[in-house]
């Protein structure tokens, strides 16, 4: 209708005023935005500014033509801030981020207003022009105390949370049943500092109070700070919570598809995907979710293929970054997956998890010195906790002249936290390498006396079976499988236990299983060579 109305204009210059002709291109360019066409609506909108130049020029030495309706119209006409909001927001959809801040900056400081230096700060932090960023929080905030995305903006930033309780402070006081913010506020930047025991503390207490009990956002959070904790049971008791809480939640959901993928739970995870798609596809996590589910099926290419297509919608997906990360590093383009950790890492430095990635990338490549540098500056930046402790270890187990440092650390990370299932696996490793069986057993045994895990069970099963324990070994492997019917290693484990009770069922048991087993393989090769053309054609994102 605007087009038409537009054409209409430009030969019947009489019919429409200069004012309902700047209306009319706002209309276009704003139709045009909803629809997704955010080139033409800049078009557009640079129209509407050049007609809204002219009009203010003409305003001046003639009056208007129209009729009496056009006074109060041309009171109401969309001001030019907000269509240069509207050019920086098709900028920003475009990833033209410079031209974005050119249009907001080219405003004047007393004429932005609350949104636009929203706007403005959160492209300055992406640009890392943490300076200009920071300022354009606090002007959010001297206009608007209670933005809780500036908040947190100044803490991602590394603002001390004391200082920005002291620009809400005046607000908290004025307002009843507002105490909790300040707590908030301290949870928050215990969070952007890595400080996740003291975080779950804070934001447990906060979800304690009958204000702010079973809160979706703060359930949300807690889930997040166990899992970066480590504490992966903890974690996914939190997301099904939330979940109960809000069925339509999909903030989070990735991590949660991550951490049952990781469990083995494929099935669930295929389901929570479905669930998410049916919610929105315009968001990382449903393509997270799915990517999730493929990877763990060693369908790489087609895990690889989801986690571009969430990056895609969403750049700063941490999670989508680590999937396509993974992906390829399992696909033996480690280079290219280093450059995805290391954005992982820029976009969440607290985040153990990006930094496990990028260490197993360069001890992939054999670049254990690069490996080692890593995960000491992890150690002296995060702390000395459980997590970091094991990291290293991890580093130093590659190393034969460090294997005693090793040992040292796991033991240091093992008495702060026992049951850290990532500590318990390398110890486990390191005392098979020294053939110490029995110790390793017994390590075993006490972790898995307050939690199962297959991994565990599974390793205890090979030390069995080392000292002779046959019938148990058998056991554990059964227990592993329950747990994750996929683990090929427990499978493994338990196929050559039979195949010497039995060599020659055995035997045959295998030679069918190879002649079913090349069927599905040349399936799941076509489906990841069908899936790598997708993957080709998707946008790479940059790093500039």
């Amino acid at each position: 209708l605007a087009a038409l109305s537009l054409s209409v204009c430009v030969s019947s210059r009489e019919l429409f005023s200069p004012s309902q002709k700047y209306q009319l291109l706002v209309y276009h360019a704003d139709s045009l935005f909803h629809d997704k066409e955010y080139r033409n609506a800049v078009s557009k909108y640079t129209m509407a500014l050049q007609q809204k130049k002219a009009l203010s020029k003409t305003s001046k030495v003639r009056p208007s033509t129209g009729n009496a309706a056009s006074t109060p119209q041309s009171q109401c006409l969309p001001s030019e801030i907000e269509v240069k909001y509207k050019m920086a927001e098709c900028y920003t959809m475009l990833k033209q981020d410079k031209d974005a801040i050119a249009i907001l900056d080219g405003i004047p400081s007393r004429q932005r207003t609350p949104k636009i230096n929203m706007m403005l700060a959160n492209l300055y932090k992406k640009a890392g022009q943490e300076r200009s960023s920071v300022t354009s929080y606090k002007e959010v905030l001297r206009q608007c105390p209670l933005a809780l995305d500036a908040i947190l903006g100044l803490l991602s930033l590394s603002v001390k949370g004391a200082e920005v309780a002291s620009m809400t402070i005046n607000v908290i006081q004025s307002i009843p049943n507002l105490d909790w913010l300040s707590v908030w506020i301290k949870a928050y930047a215990f969070v952007h500092t890595g400080d996740n025991t003291r975080a779950i503390n804070t934001i447990c207490s906060l979800e304690k109070k009958s204000l702010l009990r079973d809160n979706v956002d703060l359930l949300g959070s807690l889930a997040d700070l166990y899992f970066r904790a480590g504490d992966n049971k903890n974690s996914i008791l939190k997301f099904e919570q939330a979940q109960m809480l809000d069925p339509y939640l999909i903030k989070g959901m990735d991590v949660y598809g991550y951490l049952l993928a990781r469990e083995g739970r494929l099935e669930d995870v295929e389901n929570l995907g479905c669930r998410l798609f049916n919610i929105s596809d315009q968001h990382a996590e449903p393509w997270v979710v799915s990517g999730c589910h493929s990877f763990y099926g060693k369908r790489y290419s087609r895990a690889l293929y989801l986690g571009a297509k969430a990056i895609q919608l969403n750049s700063n997906s941490v999670q989508a970054l680590l999937l396509k990360g993974a992906a390829l590093r399992n696909m033996g383009r480690v280079q290219e997956a280093i450059i995805h950790f290391r954005e992982a890492i820029r976009l969440a430095p607290c985040r153990l998890d990006c930094y496990e990635g990028l260490i197993e990338c360069y001890l992939a490549s054999n670049s254990i010195r690069e490996a080692m540098v890593m995960a000491n500056n992890v150690y002296k930046t995060l702390g000395a906790n459980a997590q970091t402790l094991t990291l290293l270890a991890t580093v130093c187990l590659e190393d034969p002249v460090t294997q005693e440092k090793a040992k040292t650390l796991l033991d240091k990370a093992l008495t702060q936290r026992p049951d850290y299932t990532k500590a318990v696996v390398k110890k486990a490793e390191l005392l098979s390498r020294e053939q110490k069986y029995e110790d390793g057993i017994a390590l075993l045994r006490n972790a898995l006396a307050n939690q199962s895990d297959c991994v565990l069970h599974r390793i205890l099963g090979d030390f069995l079976v080392a000292v002779n324990e046959y019938q148990e070994a058998m056991d554990q492997y059964s227990i592993a499988l329950s747990l994750d019917p996929n683990d090929q290693k427990s499978l493994e484990g338990m196929q050559k236990m039979e195949k010497e009770e039995s060599p020659t069922d055995a035997t045959q048991e295998e030679d069918v299983d190879d002649m079913e087993g090349s069927g599905e393989e040349g399936d799941l090769e076509g489906s990841d060579s069908e899936a790598a053309q997708w993957a080709d054609q998707e946008q790479w994102f940059g790093m500039q």
